[in-house]
């Protein structure tokens, strides 16, 4: 292999161990083996430009062009774009794709789910990264340049990883990836000065002079910079674990020391609160956030509120920017409550306290609050009665983090017939509350007017839309659903029949808005599990997504179309749901999991497919015995393939080996069956010698070989046959029946007199199959040669044809 093949070689394999860093981005390592092919082609494409040889530009681009059309022809038609012909499967669906996923890299937590869209920007950024490096060491023969766009891969990934126990693994793997570049454009320049210089010569050699090291050992140069490069990553390993002030680097964490308060474990920080969320779903360990004491006499209906999301803006469900105005010491009552109901509601007191390791920018707090008291810098966000960190300098914020507060709320007592006989909302919360984006599908709101067909009131609609959702609309509770949240998502939601709380709560808003109900989605906790102190426990996995509508006299009213296990159904809303149990075609959960639990969840983590907000419950719903159960025919087959490859390819030596030696004994030629025969003593450690007759060749492999009489008289019986072919007359009959039998029992006998190791070595890696690379080197060297000879002819025809 030449110097600039090695280089190639080199350089493609510090950018795949480099982007060994991004797995700790997403879910799923899968596309790191679609990365590593794509970037095999790409840096063939390079060696073979760089062979012919075309100017360096051109070369680029063909590896730039050569990228774009595998990704294009990979992930075209992916995307949700609804264009016709060529031009849209490649250009526009590829588009499409791609900003669908920079937008599931803004809504998803880290690690966030392998979606096609993040999948292309993962292998695409390789892609990149590899080009610019391929570039700088082969293409233009500056390899430490090339550690630039090395170094940028591998801190974006440590950056949004936040660092981990892994990071410093990652950071071994870039470090000698980018050392072996070094290394071997280094031994590549050496060897174009004319002179490799080598290490002291060997006992024997002459006193003076410098040893090339051609054959020998390791020459100088390698060998201390292979020290070099052992000693520089040791020390980048050792001395941030001895200087605790370095441990803030590439190879720790990113938290910030004014924001980690000390405490155990990451932060969890956001201001979006859909990815605080998903940072707490995605967490190994189910740990407690918040611990709440209350007076409530109904501590299962206690939700902790973070916000609500009241605009759906064509792509998703976010919290509208509103005014913040100063915390009161007393807040305003609550839109839309009015007596009678306001009479019966009864003041609750909660005090909360809050991790160290939780710093959420809003307050998580029951509804409706009518006081709090938190010390810290806090402003109030009336309509959707929220409370929000406060600006405390650049780029940082109050937070929630180890803070202890208490909680004034009512707890709300409406009944059935309050809500069916209440009146018409106000006609600006009718009108803010009910605005649906242009591109919401027709199905939504005709699978809404169905539903409801026969209903007179909007709470027996909104009954029976709960009801469609959580009881008899055939939906289940399937945490391995892959679909978005978007308009397009609420209808593939309503075909499928498959999600989770966040799902449920965002069609159901939708369904709602279309029947003229003003309707938003909370974000927040589910009530959470009492300890034997008295002590109520909120964990990760109680995170959790519910729609809320509005009536008039009760205000924003909270209700459950998500059948998912540990979540209470509200007492008003079920006048006409008796059966507060989720559907038949529900997965149901287990006698174990449908009683609270004093210790933690018995589940080890929050599975890839919950990063989603709301999709972990306090117990895990046992698995769907449906037609949708179960990994699809496309994951088995893909498994199966990636099972034969890895099985497979150690066994292709010996099956080219079997393949050969049966095509060969099949001819029944002498010299066919010779050549077979030495390959076979080549395998065996028996070296070839072409310069040696047949029969002292034959004599060489029974000595070298150990073969026993009957094994030795058939290679002389071979090696007979051989001169015959070579001296005898033309018309001679030179071989023999027996001629394939006896060189399949001299190979026996060779095997025999070989160890167990040795024997498994001929077997599975024979010393023969070199000749493939042989054969390989020299047509790929004759056909350089043809087109080389061509283009020089070109060339120099193309003067002549201008000169008249």
């Amino acid at each position: 292999m030449s110097g600039r093949a090695k280089l190639t070689l080199f350089a493609a394999l510090a950018t795949l161990l480099t982007s060994w860093s991004l797995n700790a981005l997403v879910d799923s390592q899968g596309w790191l083996l679609q990365a590593a092919l794509l970037l095999a082609v790409q840096s063939a494409v390079g060696a073979g430009a760089r062979r012919v040889p075309l100017a360096r530009t051109l070369t680029v681009a063909a590896q730039a062009l050569m990228s774009l059309l595998l990704l294009a022809f990979l992930y075209a038609g992916k995307g949700e774009s609804h264009g016709d012909g060529p031009l849209a499967y490649l250009v526009t669906d590829f588009g499409a794709l791609f900003g669908q996923g920079v937008r599931d890299v803004g809504e998803f937590a880290i690690p966030a789910p392998l979606t096609d869209g993040i999948k292309l920007l993962l292998v695409s950024g390789v892609l990149l990264i590899g080009l610019l490096v391929d570039a700088l060491a082969v293409t233009l023969r500056t390899a430490a340049a090339a550690g630039l766009p090395l170094l940028a891969l591998y801190s974006v990934a440590s950056g949004l990883a936040g660092g981990g126990g892994a990071s410093w693994f990652s950071f071994l793997l870039a470090g000698c990836g980018y050392l072996m570049l070094l290394l071997s454009e280094g031994r590549d320049r050496l060897a174009q000065w004319g002179r490799v210089f080598g290490a002291a010569p060997r006992r024997g050699a002459a006193d003076s002079g410098l040893a090339n090291g051609a054959g020998g050992q390791a020459t100088a140069p390698v060998k201390f910079g292979r020290r070099i490069g052992a000693v520089t990553l040791g020390l980048a390993l050792a001395v941030p674990a001895v200087l605790p002030s370095l441990g803030g680097g590439l190879l720790g964490g990113t938290q910030d020391a004014e924001e980690t308060g000390g405490g155990v474990g990451g932060t969890i920080s956001a201001v979006n609160p859909l990815v605080s969320l998903q940072s707490n779903l995605n967490a190994q360990d189910n740990r407690v956030i918040l611990k709440y004491r209350t007076n409530s006499p109904q501590q299962a209906e206690q939700y902790l509120r973070i916000l609500a999301l009241d605009e759906f803006n064509g792509v998703k469900w976010e919290a509208s920017g509103r005014a913040l105005v100063d915390v009161p010491e007393k807040l305003p009552e609550p839109p839309g409550l009015r007596a009678p109901v306001s009479r019966s509601a009864i003041e609750v007191t909660t005090s909360i306290s809050a991790a160290d390791y939780y710093t959420q920018r809003y307050l998580p707090m029951p509804y409706p609050a009518t006081s709090v008291n938190i010390g810290g810098k806090w402003r109030f966000e009336p309509a959707g009665r929220t409370l929000v960190g406060d600006q405390l300098g650049r780029d940082k914020f109050q937070n929630v983090q180890g803070a202890e507060y208490t909680v004034r709320s009512l707890l709300l007592k409406p009944t059935a017939q309050q809500l069916q006989n209440a009146p018409e909302p106000d006609p600006a919360v009718r009108e803010e509350y009910t605005k649906l984006p242009d591109n919401l599908p027709t199905v939504v709101a005709e699978t809404a007017r169905q539903v409801t067909q026969g209903a007179k009131d909007d709470y027996t609609r909104a009954v029976k839309l709960q009801d469609y959702f959580a009881v008899n609309g055939g939906f289940r509770y399937n945490t391995r659903t892959a679909s978005g949240t978007g308009p397009q998502a609420v209808a593939r939601f309503l075909a499928d029949k498959e999600g989770f709380c966040v799902h449920f709560a965002f069609s159901m808003a939708a369904m709602s808005r279309s029947l003229g109900i003003p309707a938003r989605v909370a974000v927040g906790f589910t009530p959470g599990e009492k300890q034997s102190d008295g002590n109520v426990n909120v964990s990760m996995r109680d995170a959790h997504a519910w729609p809320e509508l509005y009536f008039e006299g009760v205000g924003w009213t909270r209700f459950e179309p998500t059948p998912r296990s540990g979540i209470n159904i509200p007492e008003y809303s079920r006048a006409q749901t008796p059966a507060a149990q989720p559907s038949a075609p529900a997965p149901l959960p287990s006698q174990s999991a449908a009683q609270p639990s004093t210790g933690p969840s018995a589940t080890p983590e929050c599975p890839p497919n919950l990063k989603k907000l709301g999709e972990c419950g306090t117990a895990a719903p046992a698995q769907s015995t449906g037609a949708g159960g179960g990994p699809s025919v496309t994951t088995v087959l893909g498994w199966a393939a990636l099972a034969v490859a890895v099985l497979g390819l150690p066994l292709l030596p010996m099956l080219w080996r079997t393949r050969l030696r049966a095509r060969r004994l099949a001819t029944g030629e002498v010299l066919t069956a010779w050549r077979e025969l030495g390959d076979t003593a080549w395998d065996a450690g028996v070296l070839p010698d072409e310069a040696l007759s047949p029969r002292r060749a034959a004599s060489r492999i029974v000595d070298l070989g150990r073969l026993d009489p009957e094994p030795a008289a058939a290679v002389h019986r071979v090696a007979g046959a051989v001169e015959r072919a070579l001296y005898a007359p033309p018309g001679a009959e030179v071989s023999y029946p027996e001629l394939a039998d006896d060189v399949l029992l001299a190979r026996t006998g060779l095997l025999a007199s070989a160890d167990r190791l040795p024997r498994l070595r001929i077997l599975l890696l024979p010393r023969s199959a070199a000749r493939v690379s042989w054969a390989l080197t020299a047509r790929r060297t004759a056909i350089a040669s043809a087109v080389s000879t061509r283009l020089t002819a070109a060339r120099l025809r193309l003067p002549l044809r201008g000169r008249g």
